[in-house]
C-alpha cells in the first residue's frame, strides 16, 4: 500500500449517503482536537489533503479517501462542546449510521490523546467496539508534548483504564515529529489485506 498514492474520493453529512462498502475500510475516529487531521495528513505525506483547522470540530463530514484497493475513513471527531445540539446531533447519526451499516470493517483506528486521561467519549468507543467485535488499535496522539518516562507512564494508565487486552494494537505517535507512523501505516496495510 503506497501512502503517497491516497486521493480523497467524497465527503458525505448524512449515513444514508454513504456509497455501498466494496473494498476493506480503515475508519479513523476519535475526539475533536484529537490530532485526526494532522495524523492523517502525516501517513499520507501530504499536507492538507484531511483538511486542519485551529477550530476544534471542523470534520463535520465523513470523508473518504482511496489508496490500493482499499478506503480510508475519517470520521466527524465527537464531543466538541462548541456546537448547536441539532450538530452535535447529526455527527452522531452519521458515525452510528455508518457503524450499523454492512461495511467491510477492516479497522478502526481509535485516537485518545496521550497527555489526558480517556474521556468518557474514548471510553464509550472503545467500549462499542470490543462490544461489537470489530477489528480496532488505539492511537495514542500527541505524545511529542510529552517525555519518553511520561508517555509510558500515561500509556500504562490508558492500558488500564480503556480495559485493553494485551493483543489490542496501541500505537503512540506524533504527527509533530513523527513518532510511531511507520508502525501505523503497518498496521493499516495489513488490516487491508
Amino acid at each position: 500500500m503506497n501512502f503517497q498514492n491516497v486521493t480523497f474520493e467524497r465527503s458525505f453529512g448524512i449515513s444514508s449517503q454513504l456509497p455501498p462498502s466494496t473494498v476493506p475500510e480503515i475508519a479513523f475516529a476519535g475526539r475533536s482536537n484529537v490530532g485526526k487531521s494532522s495524523l492523517l495528513n502525516k501517513l499520507f505525506n501530504r499536507k492538507g489533503l484531511a483538511k486542519v483547522s485551529q477550530t476544534p470540530g471542523k470534520t463535520a463530514t465523513i470523508n473518504f479517501f482511496a489508496v490500493d484497493g482499499a478506503r480510508l475513513v475519517d470520521l466527524p471527531g465527537y464531543g466538541y462542546a462548541q456546537v448547536a445540539k441539532s450538530e452535535k446531533h447529526r455527527w452522531s447519526e452519521l458515525i452510528e449510521g455508518y457503524f450499523n451499516q454492512d461495511r467491510n470493517f477492516a479497522l478502526v483506528v481509535s485516537l485518545v490523546d496521550i497527555r489526558h486521561a480517556a474521556s468518557d467519549l474514548d471510553e464509550n468507543m472503545i467500549g462499542f467496539l470490543q462490544e461489537a467485535g470489530l477489528p480496532f488499535a488505539v492511537a495514542l496522539t500527541k505524545a511529542d508534548k510529552l517525555s519518553r518516562q511520561q508517555q509510558m507512564k500515561q500509556k500504562a494508565a490508558l492500558v488500564k483504564q480503556l480495559d485493553l487486552d494485551a493483543d489490542t494494537p496501541l500505537v503512540v505517535c506524533s504527527s509533530a515529529n513523527g513518532t510511531g507512523i511507520d508502525e501505523l501505516r503497518a498496521l493499516i496495510k495489513s488490516a487491508a489485506l
